[in-house]
């Protein structure tokens, strides 16, 4: 075992998936709270810890499958740099340390830490072999994060902002299974039992419906009276270029470029994606906060 093994194992180019618990910090305006920022930040490390847990375990579960794969063989535990014995004593540590900080933040977040955790552990060993219910658990684990964000500054999320973020949450996984399927062709199934339930036609019509949902759905939340009200605003409807432009970029990364098996590392090498999102992001920032 080497510590840089267990470090990639521990998967820290995937954590930007936990800006999600940040969310709720700029739309509750607390954004320059600083007591609210540093719990914010708090929560983000700790579901920075609980996701890498789920990914030394998960590895330690798809080690035989992961052999197969062209790319994840190379992964360190796949490799056999990294013992399976070991992944899981680091990941019962770290695992146990995050949920024993997620105590500081309330019962609630703790509640919304160990919701995660079991959901994701119930996937590698179980739901993701099951068609439909892998994406839709894939989904799950994606709300919990704003959720638990929420939760850690005691402040209400909007209903319709969790519906956005499930459709989108949805999207993606329904894009990395197309990625998955194509990409691994007659090897998928050996990879992923419920590949063998999928076709492209499939993936390609479920991801439609998502598609309009998400871009509905935002379309819905930014003109909803009481995010109106809430904001003492209707100006949030003109980010919904961005979000339909990051929407359809990412659809061509999909589909011309053939990407799209991992969501962050899209997201971090794709310089037209990552300037719509962070324009996104500043252009709500500046409406809110200027409203």
């Amino acid at each position: 075992m080497t510590l840089r093994g267990i470090a990639v194992s521990l998967r820290p180019h995937q954590w930007t998936k936990n800006l999600f618990v940040l969310v709720a910090l700029p739309l509750s305006f607390h954004l320059f709270d600083l007591q609210a920022a540093v719990r914010s930040a708090w929560a983000f490390v700790l579901f920075c810890g609980l996701s890498s847990t789920v990914y030394l375990v998960n590895d330690v579960a798809d080690l035989e499958r992961d052999r197969l794969h062209p790319r994840k063989r190379l992964r360190p535990i796949a490799s056999g740099i990294v013992s399976p014995r070991a992944a899981l004593a680091v990941a019962g540590g770290l695992g146990a340390t995050s949920l024993l900080g997620s105590a500081s933040l309330g019962m609630p977040f703790l509640l919304a830490a160990a919701a995660y955790l079991v959901l994701n552990l119930a996937y590698s060993f179980w739901l993701k072999h099951i068609v439909i219910v892998d994406a839709i658990s894939v989904s799950m684990g994606f709300v919990i994060r704003p959720v638990a964000g929420a939760l850690a500054i005691s402040v209400a999320i909007s209903d319709w902002l969790l519906i956005c973020a499930t459709l989108l949450a949805l999207f993606l996984s329904l894009c990395k299974r197309r990625h998955e399927l194509t990409s691994l062709n007659d090897s998928a199934a050996s990879h992923r039992q419920s590949l063998s339930e999928y076709s492209p036609y499939l993936l390609d019509q479920m991801i439609s419906v998502v598609t309009a949902s998400c871009v509905t759905a935002y379309a819905f939340y930014t003109t909803a009276p009481d995010t109106v009200e809430k904001f003492n605003t209707g100006r949030l409807t003109w980010t919904l270029p961005l979000v339909i432009y990051g929407i359809f970029r990412y659809l061509y990364l999909v589909h011309r470029k053939e990407q799209g098996g991992s969501p962050a590392d899209v997201l971090l090498t794709d310089r037209p994606l990552l300037a719509a999102v962070a324009l996104w992001g500043l252009a709500i920032v500046l409406i809110i906060y200027t409203a």
